[in-house]
This record gives structure tokens, sequence and C-alpha cells, in this order.
């Protein structure tokens, strides 16, 4: 049994425990193993021990594995969800590439990914990232400006809705993160009485995904538990 594959396994059982804990069914909630500055040999290895969904941040770096891996396993079927910040540059290699986009925060880069989205692909699954505690640091829109985008995105070409992103600031104890992620649920049921349909709340790390599932995430987003201590990042990766 590799690393990864033992790593897997204990994230897995801590996200049964945590659905347990919170009255949830396991299969409400996806593992999105966080591939980033991890080579296609580590994707290959989740991959054998039956994960299946991968996300990148860094969109180049991101491709390169899509297209290595596409190659090396050409039967596999793997989702790959981008989410990194995406600038005007780059909305063409993510639309062309990857099934989801996490990080959508401006309706100029939805556009785009929807205008570039080739018309053989189904539509790009999206995600709003949403600045849930106003940290000074972090992307995402702003609750008060959420349902407009929504509304906007959602009307969108090519694009499919799903649902919400959010990276808290680091929260000292369980109750503290677990606020944090109500708001977002709250949001999220908010969008929904709007009638958006919306079913993914992706939140929760290695960290804190314990008070994320309790929170409502349906996607916990993990990478360091899964992958190990991550490679420095070199200019290339980016």
């Amino acid at each position: 049994m590799t690393t990864i594959e033992t790593n897997l396994q204990q994230v897995r059982s801590r996200m049964a425990a945590a659905c347990s804990q919170a009255d949830r069914d396991v299969n409400a909630v996806t593992l999105l193993a966080v591939s980033k500055t991890f080579g296609p040999d580590a994707v290959a290895d989740a991959l054998a021990a039956g994960q299946t969904a991968f996300g990148e941040n860094y969109i180049q770096e991101g491709v390169e594995k899509i297209l290595a891996l596409r190659a090396s396993h050409p039967q596999a079927v793997i989702t790959w969800h981008c989410i990194g910040p995406v600038q005007s540059n780059k909305t063409r290699l993510v639309a062309t590439h990857f099934d989801w986009v996490q990080s959508v925060d401006r309706l100029k880069i939805a556009q785009r990914l929807s205008e570039q989205r080739p018309a053989d692909l189904p539509p790009l699954q999206v995600c709003l990232q949403v600045n849930v505690d106003g940290g000074a640091n972090k992307s995402g829109v702003t609750p008060d400006e959420l349902p407009a985008l929504a509304a906007a995105v959602a009307a969108l070409p090519n694009l499919k809705l799903r649902g919400l992103m959010c990276i808290p600031e680091p929260a000292d104890g369980f109750d503290a993160q677990l606020a944090v992620f109500q708001q977002a649920r709250a949001l999220f049921d908010a969008l929904n009485v709007q009638g958006l349909g919306l079913d993914t709340l992706s939140m929760g790390m290695s960290e804190d995904l314990d008070a994320a599932i309790a929170g409502g995430s349906t996607m916990v987003r993990v990478g360091r538990a899964v992958f190990g201590h991550r490679p420095l990042k070199t200019a290339a990766t980016a």
C-alpha cells in the first residue's frame, strides 16, 4: 500500500466520523484531492487508490498534469477542478481543459469562461468564491455582492452554476471554525431560496474539514493530508 493510499484511507475515515457526528450521510460529502505542486505520478497513485477528483491551484501546472494523465491513463474518468485565482489571460486554458472552476469571483471572468468553453465539451461547472469572513488577503466576492453575481453567472451559456466555495481565515478551535462555515451555508441557502438550485458547498481543508462538514460542506479540499508536505513552488508552476 502506498503512502498516498494510506493517507486517503485516513482522510476518508476522518470524513466518515465527521459525517456521523453531524448526523449526515457520508456520501453527501465529496473529497477533492488537491494535487498542486505534486507531479503526475502522485496523482496516478491516488487514482489507483480510487480517488478521481483533483484540484489544481496553478493553471499552467494543472493543464500539464491533465494532459499527462490523459496520455498515461486514457480510460480513467478524472474530474479536474481549478481552485486557484483565474486571471483574464488564463481563462481559455481553464475553459478548455478543466471540468470545474471553483474560484470565480468576477462577472468578467465568468463571461470569458463561457465564451471560450469549447462547443464539444459539456458546460463548465462553476462555484463562486465568496469572502465569507472579510479576510483582507482573500479573494472572493463579498456577501453583499454575491446575489447579483450569482444571478448573472447562472444566466450565462456554457456554464453551470453549482454553488459556493470559501477559504476562511484560520480560526482557533472547532466552534470558531464552525461559526464561519455556518455563515457560508446561510449564503448558500439564501441563493437557493431565490431558485438557483445549487448543490455544492466547497469548504473545509486538512485543518478544518471536521467543522466544515458539521457546517454543511458538500466538498472538502484536502491536499497535505493526502499527498504530504508540498514541494517548494517554482516560478514554472504558476
